[in-house]
Parts: structure tokens; C-alpha cells; sequence
């Protein structure tokens, strides 16, 4: 095998869900693309990792300070759902869901030890404190990082005068957000529990 096509396969054996076999007939499929769509492919690579960044509201991907949600004056921003990547925001966006997100960057590990420094909730309690936040719903998935995370939150946010909200379990338990699709995702924020805090 020539070494630039070994190459493809091993750099596209690191993406998450693509074990070898996988790479192998993605990088044959690219080598049989046409010219065009294969530099097309390289260029929108090259683009998102030059130009996307974090918006400085609530963490999700832009190319702009302000991600196009968190500029939307449309938007409910006394509503922030808490969820734990970018990649969630685009299944919650499917249900129809209209207010603001807030997106932690990933779960606490009570097994590693606790190192909340690495979520953002500090950037949470900020937003919470400058504007007129009404509810958190929190989005984390419903496996044991999500479960103990969201009960973090919880514990934090309780000296705050406002609502907070847990999705529903029509999310099956043990799975991540990712593999929910967006009926099931609309079940859990219609059938969201308010937390007495």
C-alpha cells in the first residue's frame, strides 16, 4: 500500500467511531472523489480548524464572537440549557427548543477525582448573575458522568432564586446524547422535572 494512502487511513482511523476497516474505504472513497471535491474536503478542514472558534457566550462553535443563537434576539435567554458539548446543541435544535445554551466542554469524573475547573461553570454562574435567568434546564446525558455532573450543578446553583430543570428520561439511560434522536430529545424536554432546591 503507497504510503500517502496509508497515511489517510491511519489519520482517519484517530476520529471517534472509525476503527480501520472503516478508514480504509473512506480514504478509497476520497481517492476515487474527483479532484474538486476531494481539495473541497481538505479546504473545509483546513477552514474549521482557522476559523471556528468558541463563542463567548455560551461555548458553542462559531466563526464569530457571538454564535448566530446567542445573537438571536428571537431567542428565550431567561432559559439555558446546560448541555455538555457542541454537538448537542444541533440535536436539541431539531426539537424546536427556543431558548439559549450553555455548553460545559465535558463531565466531572467522580472516579478521577473532581476537577469542576474543567467545566465551565463559573462562565454558567456569571451569565446567571449579569442577566435575568428564569431556568436551567440541564441537558448532561443519562449515564454516570451525566448523572453526577448534573447533580454538581444542582448543589451550586441552589443559592440562586431560580428554576432548575432536569430532561426527562425518554433519553435512555446509559447512552449519550449523540445517539438520541430528535423525537425522543423533544419527549425529554416536554417531560423535564423541576428540582426542589
Amino acid at each position: 500500500m503507497s504510503n500517502p494512502l496509508e497515511n489517510l487511513i491511519e489519520n482517519l482511523s484517530k476520529l471517534p467511531g472509525i476503527g480501520r476497516r472503516t478508514a480504509q474505504r473512506l480514504a478509497f472513497f476520497i481517492m476515487n472523489m474527483s479532484d474538486k471535491d476531494a481539495l473541497s474536503l481538505a479546504h473545509s478542514i483546513i477552514n474549521l480548524k482557522k476559523k471556528a472558534k468558541y463563542c463567548s457566550t455560551c461555548f458553542n462553535i462559531t466563526d464569530q464572537e457571538k454564535c448566530n443563537i446567542c445573537s438571536d434576539p428571537e431567542r428565550d435567554s431567561s432559559i439555558i440549557c446546560v448541555v455538555e458539548e457542541p454537538s448537542n446543541i444541533v440535536l436539541f435544535e431539531k426539537t424546536g427548543y427556543r431558548g439559549v445554551y450553555h455548553v460545559l466542554g465535558k463531565t466531572l469524573c467522580p472516579v478521577n477525582g473532581l476537577d469542576s475547573e474543567k467545566i465551565r461553570l463559573k462562565e454558567l454562574e456569571e451569565r446567571i448573575k449579569s442577566s435575568k435567568v428564569n431556568e436551567i434546564i440541564i441537558a448532561t446525558s443519562p449515564n454516570t458522568k451525566g448523572e453526577f455532573t448534573a447533580q454538581w450543578i444542582i448543589d451550586i446553583l441552589k443559592k440562586y432564586n431560580l428554576k432548575i430543570s432536569r430532561i426527562a428520561y425518554g433519553v435512555p439511560i446509559g447512552i449519550d446524547l449523540e445517539f438520541a434522536d430528535e423525537i425522543t430529545l423533544l419527549k425529554a424536554l416536554e417531560g423535564r422535572k423541576i428540582i426542589n432546591v
